[in-house]
């Protein structure tokens, strides 16, 4: 036996006789339980309007309110173990439906995308869309009251920090005395100042980027006279005046003390201007109940900063977590220890691999899932969050993607019990939502567009005008449902998913994945299926490192909950293509 460890975070990656791979996790210092998160956009979730314009107004094509996220909602959402409910877009963002009348001054079309605008163009951090009230004037109000309905059904509340940029027309009218905008102070002739809260380009007017190819009704608004003198510098890191349609122009980056334009030397002493606010900003939110932050583009923002709020807002706030949205596994590890978040997104990895496999690409192979754990997140994959949609990604059930949401089957069971991390679900994603239509801005991407106002038409059969009893839903997507209620179930509670070790099973199958999950209590083995025409029949036998001597006895399928053959020391596998079995023993 070859044998590496490592103290510091419990790992032990070893070669075990038997030819299995083994990856193991202490589980000191983790939460017991695995949070199940389900996000959902308020704007779309609770939209009842089942007629879907391409660039349809909110008068047109309607709009979900903070207030049809009811308990009858939370209850159907708690029904799949979640335990943590993300409300994207909840923020006061840029939007082109005319709210002058409340004093909320109107957005130029040059800089915002779509009518009801990007979530992530930050208008007022201290503000709510007021797009989701019922009445506009109390919309603070209607969001704290979704935030203690949530709590009164046993769920957190988590919502987006969106640190890296802001909308170009950011004004904060709400916010609280004494706090100063972004800018407000800035010496607009620099480029870039340590004690700016912008970058600039002196000297250069704002260009707004060509319009679309395509005429639509936002074309008319497109004026071109948008004015920004002088030119403030692109949130995906654009520093020039004039971006293109394609880079980030409607928002404007947020200065952490990185000069770009001297090999980003670091000016973090004393802390910049933009850590100040943004923690303030972060606590405005965590004492109105929050109890957690998704960040957008969290590896945009300098691991500086994270080092210093996330232990600062903790010291107050104890319980918050902090989840990064990060791509480049080569700072994985960084943001974790040294940025002290609680979560990363799993996506460059675990979901790309599982998204050939789900496709049925002529190069998938489940080894790919295995480098997951055996290099990318080697030592941390308790601190990786899965999932196989979000609002960034394609529906499963797309043309673009799957075009079945059972084609997901097998990959969700691997993305829901791999780890001890948490499992994310996307709204409509558990009956089967293809995320189709020419929606507007959005286009068809083969994604629930966030920049829309747009009804969700296989969601919308669950919710059932505002009923939340699934009654339209038909016989297929009623078993989906169902199996999503029994995966998150078993993912959240067994012993062995959120506490045990995990032992590879080779099976010398290119599109079969398999592995043990296991403690002193329990001891599950999980074989995914992901060819669409192979039965995967043969008996397996379990190691003596997981059996201990002892025999196999009451061996079942926990989805299925069918019995499942077995001799004292094998398993009877008769998985059948595109499925996947959890079994007990």
């Amino acid at each position: 036996m070859i044998q590496w460890s490592s103290s510091k975070r419990g790992l032990v990656l070893g070669t075990i006789l038997t030819g299995c791979t083994f990856v193991g996790f202490s589980s000191q210092g983790m939460a017991q339980s695995k949070p199940i998160i389900y996000q959902l956009v308020p704007r779309l979730f609770g939209n009842k309007q089942s007629q879907n314009i391409p660039y349809g107004s909110i008068q047109q094509n309607g709009v979900g309110k903070f207030a049809d996220i009811n308990d009858k909602a939370l209850d159907g959402i708690k029904d799949l173990s979640v335990s943590h409910v993300w409300y994207t877009g909840v923020i006061a963002h840029a939007s082109l439906t005319d709210y002058t009348a409340f004093g909320i001054p109107a957005d130029d079309a040059d800089v915002v995308k779509g009518l009801a605008g990007s979530p992530y163009a930050i208008r007022d951090y201290y503000d709510v869309d007021p797009d989701l009230a019922l009445n506009v004037n109390h919309r603070m109000q209607e969001f704290e009251a979704l935030i203690k309905r949530t709590h009164d059904k046993g769920m957190k509340v988590i919502i987006d920090f969106v640190p890296n940029h802001v909308a170009r027309s950011y004004h904060s009218l709400v916010k609280p005395k004494g706090v100063k905008d972004f800018g407000a102070d800035d010496d607009q002739t620099k480029s870039f100042s340590p004690d700016n809260d912008y970058y600039y380009v002196p000297g250069k007017d704002f260009v707004v980027p060509p319009k679309q190819e395509e005429v639509n009704p936002l074309t008319a608004l497109e004026d071109g006279k948008f004015k920004e003198s002088p030119a403030k510098a692109t949130g995906n890191n654009v520093f020039s005046a004039a971006p293109s349609k394609d880079d980030w122009y409607e928002t404007v980056k947020l200065n952490y003390g990185l000069d770009y334009g001297n090999g980003e030397k670091e000016y973090f002493n004393p802390s910049p201007g933009v850590w100040l606010k943004m923690k303030a900003i972060l606590s405005y939110w965590a004492g109105k109940g929050v109890d957690g932050f998704r960040c957008d583009m969290a590896e945009m923002v300098p691991v500086a900063f994270w080092e210093w709020v996330i232990p600062e807002l903790k010291k107050e706030y104890p319980e918050l977590i902090f989840i990064g949205e990060a791509y480049n596994p080569a700072v994985y590890h960084t943001y974790l220890t040294k940025g002290h978040f609680d979560y990363l997104y799993d996506k460059v990895g675990l979901y790309d691999g599982l998204k050939k496999l789900i496709r049925n690409e002529p190069e998938a192979n489940v080894q790919e899932v295995s480098k997951v754990w055996q290099v990318q997140t080697a030592g941390f994959g308790n601190h990786m969050l899965s999932f196989l949609e979000n609002h960034d990604e394609e529906r499963i059930a797309s043309a673009g993607f799957a075009g079945d949401a059972i084609h997901g089957i097998p990959a969700m069971v691997v993305s829901a019990t791999l780890s001890a991390g948490p499992v994310m679900l996307y709204f409509g994603q558990e009956v089967g939502e293809p995320g189709k239509g020419l929606e507007g801005f959005g286009k068809e991407d083969n994604r629930t567009t966030i920049f829309d106002y747009w009804g969700v038409p296989e969601h919308q059969k669950w919710m059932n005008n505002g009923a939340f009893d699934a009654a339209l839903l038909d016989s297929k997507q009623q078993e989906l449902r169902h199996f999503y209620k029994d995966l998150m179930q078993i993912s959240a509670n067994s012993e062995a998913i959120t506490k045990g070790e995990i032992l590879e099973i080779p099976l010398n199958e290119n599109r079969v994945y398999a592995f043990l999950r296991y403690t002193k209590g329990q001891r599950l083995l999980i074989v995914a299926n992901f060819d669409r025409n192979k039965v995967l029949e043969r008996n397996l036998e379990i190691p003596d490192s997981v059996l201990k001597n002892e025999e196999i006895k009451n061996a079942k399928d926990l989805l299925s909950k069918h019995k499942v053959e077995n001799t004292s020391q094998s398993l009877y596998l008769k998985i059948l293509p595109g499925t996947a079995q959890i079994i007990e023993f």
